[in-house]
């Protein structure tokens, strides 16, 4: 049974209203002597407890999408199968363009809120590069199987949660495909295909999206293996032009790590409440040994670089908790990378989904903005020029193969809700109680 099912909800309240019943009405009437009668009592208190603590926990679980399952919730899930060495691209020296099709099947994905928005599909994927096989859910925007569409192609964002977290928190938590659906439909924000694959790979341990050999090729999982059999399996932008990542807390330092060492698979990154340091999630193992941290540090990987990606970059945290990761890296980027920084007042809310949820609408303008601009598509009149091959479904032959990129003007509407923009400045991200939650 899922943790975050409705079934698992109605069970945890149906047992908390029978133990609070039970004493009311056995309390005076259990037979036996002193000592089975005291017992028996205890008892009854205890499953009180003990099923008041658990729908409580059902409730912080369901508003969190923390654990998915009892393999989550007890550290007894691993989603690794092997982690061999692939070297410095994470490849292992496999020549990507020739390896065939991943053909995938996709089935409607359970738990709240995953058939809003035109609902939200989830298929089970084996790694053939990083040798991790887990689920992965995808959205498509309301564009996807319009007829004036079906020889598009759309940009993709790949969506990472935090540690622990189920990558089905980012549409049952945070609603970002009912938020941005009519954003889609009215052309402020671009078409984007959302993407959210498993990141809690191994039991009790957060990978920080390091490949570490003999351990997880978690890099090789999310920069690779995802992206491929998702412009296998429907028509999306190819790398890096078309490729975003975002997260938030060990999510959003993923996020920003995997589009500064990875270039050439991704243009854009978001980081909500993140952190540079891998240190700053306390059960990172790419955090473990101080080579590690250095390997996946997205701030000394961009100052040991001799020349600068072409990406672009955004941070929003509090001060304290995200707002130093963005102007550490800020203050040392270089033209053609672009970082913009915004400094959320504490009024807005603490390190949780209340916090992330609002910020949805404005992250994704700016993506839109960053697609707009770099030649990636966006969501208004689509032309007539076109391959004639796509059909607009996940089965499509060769994905994006043969398609066109989304056209046409998008709006500008920068609006950050009573934040401020940062100033350069210099320093490393501090995540004050920040590895202790979501």
């Amino acid at each position: 049974m899922s943790l975050t099912g409705t079934s698992f909800l109605l069970t945890s309240f149906v047992l908390c209203a029978v133990a609070l019943l039970l004493p009311l009405v056995l309390w005076s009437r259990v037979p036996g002597p002193a000592p089975v009668r005291a017992a028996a009592r205890l008892l009854m208190l205890l499953f009180v407890q003990g099923t008041a603590i658990s729908l409580v926990f059902v409730l912080v679980n369901n508003a969190n999408n923390l654990y998915d399952d009892w393999a989550d919730l007890l550290g007894t899930g691993n989603h690794v199968q092997q982690a061999a060495d692939l070297g410095v691209d994470g490849t292992g020296g496999i020549s990507l363009k020739n390896l065939p099709p991943v053909r995938q099947t996709f089935r409607q994905a359970g738990g709240p809120r995953m058939r809003q928005a035109g609902g939200v599909r989830v298929t089970d994927l084996r790694g053939r590069i990083s040798g991790v096989n887990a689920e992965v859910y995808v959205w498509l925007p309301p564009q996807y199987d319009e007829p004036a569409y079906r020889h598009r192609a759309f940009p993709v964002v790949e969506l990472l949660p935090g540690y622990p977290g189920s990558a089905k928190a980012w549409f049952g938590s945070l609603r970002v495909h009912e938020q941005l659906r009519p954003m889609m439909l009215d052309g402020r924000v671009a078409p984007f295909i959302l993407v959210a694959p498993r990141t809690n790979l191994l039991a009790r341990a957060d990978t920080g999206c390091a490949n570490i050999p003999g351990t997880v090729n978690a890099e090789s999982w999310l920069s690779i293996d995802v992206p491929r059999m998702v412009m296998d399996n429907f028509r999306a932008e190819p790398a890096p032009d078309g490729w975003a990542t975002a997260g938030y807390s060990a999510g959003a330092h993923c996020a920003t790590k995997l589009a500064v060492a990875h270039p050439d698979r991704y243009r854009a990154a978001v980081s909500m409440s993140g952190y540079n340091d891998p240190r700053g999630e306390r059960s990172s193992l790419a955090g473990r040994t101080l080579e590690l941290r250095r390997r996946n540090n997205p701030r000394l990987l961009l100052s040991a670089s001799p020349v600068h990606p072409r990406i672009a970059l955004y941070f929003s945290g509090e001060s304290g908790d995200g707002y130093q990761a963005g102007t550490a890296i800020q203050a040392i980027a270089k033209p053609p990378t672009s970082v913009d920084v915004v400094l959320l007042p504490r009024s807005a809310g603490g390190h949780d989904m209340g916090l992330w949820r609002p910020q949805l609408p404005e992250v994704f303008r700016w993506l839109t903005e960053r697609f707009d601009s770099g030649g990636v598509g966006a969501a208004g009149t689509p032309g007539t020029e076109g391959a004639e091959n796509g059909t607009g479904g996940p089965g499509d032959a060769g994905g994006a193969v043969g398609a066109d990129r989304i056209k046409g003007p998008l709006p500008h509407e920068p609006s950050n809700g009573g934040s401020t923009r940062a100033e350069p400045a210099s320093g490393t991200a501090s995540r004050t109680g920040a590895a202790r939650r979501p």
